[in-house]
């Protein structure tokens, strides 16, 4: 196929000026320009010339204020029935293409086109002109977890925004009232050209594996940091993702090599804070307070809701009260419940925020020099970790830990906490044995 069409011609085009078009770009034509009212056509001496003219003219090249197009040319009944689509990624899989297609009619042809770019090129054509035109605009859907839609979304659907302008589509996700207890997957549908409907299903699975890629990471922490708890049991990630066994190689950035000692365990009683939306309390507590009974059961700890604050609060306090792995059974099961019931806005990251209360002589150990260790915790946990430097301590001395992040960013946090506070008296039990002897010898 080596006869061209030029589209998008000024009223101003001549043939001399697409005859210097081509010598510029050192296009040899076999015959003359036919000149028509906005387009011409034009025969190139083989189908490799015409590929190449194709690649380097087309949408590339200004005339008298307009870039010309240019793309094989077709018989006129099949002309208006025809699509050309370029720049599609190589990522993007036949059979992905073709569903797309299919949706607007009866594609009798789809032909790829052999180009010297990266990304692919194909001939489509329809069986009527009607279908050819309805796939200027045609959705792309993708199924994903819930657990990963609230950071695709981002703060205030900030990250669904911009890839929506980046790739110049529209996206949408299907409402939280459609998940049930057997399907928890989200319909995310985009609408635009093939091209863009291609970059935007790029950056979206870009987003859903980094989410993907940061729980696993969190996981394979939990599995170090509460050895033999089963988090698969607990409901709280899909079950197809295949929990990592702890990893018995060599410690890297992603998993610290904790000791398993009892101490380190924190075996100890620890209380937590947590605060969840006012409307979630009467179903965490369940009618008669069933739910919040089977949950302290099931958990192993004390768990108490406190007073509202004032009449219109947004928020409540949760005080939940017992060792390491009720902690995490407790807030997982809450985490869960909060996600279930839909008392988050679908535009809204699923957060939980914990608080701590550690020996305010501990906070700088958890802050670290010009905030260092407080930065590389954020990093590691992927939660936002803050200790306000402002704050009176209470009765007991103690000072508030603010965590917020995701379910297993926030974990990772607690535990790291617990660690370092675990360290600190450890240091001053140390200490303590160490200055007793001396002051006996003085006396």
């Amino acid at each position: 196929m080596n006869k061209l069409y030029i589209g998008n011609l000024s009223e101003n085009a001549v043939s001399a000026d697409l005859e210097s078009i081509f010598k510029d770009a050192k296009i040899p034509a076999s015959g003359p320009f036919l000149l028509k009212a906005g387009y011409a056509f034009v025969d190139c001496p083989d189908e490799g010339w015409a590929l190449k003219a194709i690649e380097t003219l087309s949408g590339k090249v200004e005339l008298h204020g307009k870039f010309v197009e240019v793309e094989h040319s077709v018989p006129k009944r099949q002309r208006i029935r025809k699509l050309q689509i370029r720049n599609i990624p190589p990522h993007l899989q036949w059979e992905v293409l073709d569903s797309l297609l299919v949706q607007y009619g009866v594609v009798e042809s789809c032909e790829q086109v052999n180009t010297e770019s990266e990304t692919a090129v194909v001939n489509v054509t329809y069986s009527s002109k009607d279908q050819a035109r309805h796939t200027e605009e045609i959705p792309l859907k993708i199924l994903a977890h819930n657990n990963f839609v609230g950071r695709l979304i981002g703060k205030e659907g900030r990250n669904l925004k911009k890839i929506e302008q980046d790739t110049d589509t529209k996206i949408t996700i299907s409402p939280l009232q459609e998940l049930t207890l057997y399907n928890l997957e989200r319909t995310i549908t985009i609408k635009g050209s093939v091209e863009t409907c291609a970059k935007a299903e790029e950056e979206i699975m870009k987003k859903i594996r980094e989410s993907y890629e940061n729980d696993i990471a969190s996981m394979n922490l939990q599995a170090h940091l509460i050895p033999g708890l089963n988090l698969n049991a607990l409901g709280l990630f899909p079950p197809t993702s295949g929990m990592p066994p702890p990893n018995p190689g060599p410690p890297s950035a992603m998993t610290p090599p904790y000791p398993h000692s009892s101490r380190m365990l924190h075996s100890e009683t620890e209380t937590v804070h947590l605060f969840i939306p006012a409307l979630s309390v009467g179903a965490i507590i369940g009618k008669q307070g069933q739910h919040i009974k089977q949950l302290s059961r099931f958990a192993g700890a004390s768990i108490k809701i406190a007073p509202a604050e004032t009449p219109d609060a947004k928020v409540r306090m949760v005080i939940i009260t017992g060792p390491p792995e009720a902690q995490f059974k407790a807030q997982g099961r809450i985490y869960g419940k909060i996600k279930e019931e839909n008392f988050v806005s679908p535009k809204e990251e699923v957060k939980l925020e914990a608080h701590i209360r550690v020996p305010s002589f501990a906070a700088g150990r958890v802050i670290g020099k010009g905030g260092k260790t407080v930065n590389e915790l954020q990093n590691l946990s992927s939660a936002e970790v803050v200790v306000p430097r402002d704050q009176t301590p209470d009765e007991n001395d103690q000072v508030v830990v603010k965590i917020t992040g995701h379910f297993y960013a926030c974990q990772v946090a607690q535990r790291k906490i617990q660690e370092i506070l675990t360290q600190v008296k450890q240091h001053q039990q140390q200490k303590a044995l160490q200055s007793g002897p001396l002051q006996s010898r003085r006396k």
